[in-house]
């Protein structure tokens, strides 16, 4: 039997997950993070924040998967400002959108 209902958008909630401001983003400047199983289930679940590749890969897991604790908790707002152009060509062009909306000082890096 087949539906042609279509999935939920991934973007339903998205607005509600991000910060308020870039101030309210907590994460560290250096140093290793290890992800709950609820967000790495299916790869790696540590991640050295020091290390630019593995900084991006952990940010754009965090912008696409993550909820608005895990968000301010492991995103350091320094780093994601120098990273932004990175993240937002690895990231959904909607979801980079709601992102620079909310957060207009990204839109200007």
């Amino acid at each position: 039997m087949t539906s042609s209902a279509a999935l939920p958008s991934r973007l339903i909630g998205a607005v509600e997950r991000i910060p308020a401001s870039l101030a309210q983003l907590a994460g560290p400047d250096h140093g290793r993070v290890e992800l709950p199983v609820r967000l790495a289930w299916s790869g790696p679940a540590d991640f050295d924040v020091s290390d630019p590749q593995e900084r991006l890969t952990l940010y754009c897991l965090l912008l696409d998967c993550g909820q608005r604790d895990d968000i301010v908790r492991y995103v350091n707002a320094g780093l994601l400002r120098r990273d932004w152009p990175r993240v937002r060509r690895l990231t959904a062009r909607r979801l980079v959108s709601l992102w620079e909306r909310r957060l207009p000082d990204l839109a200007a890096t």
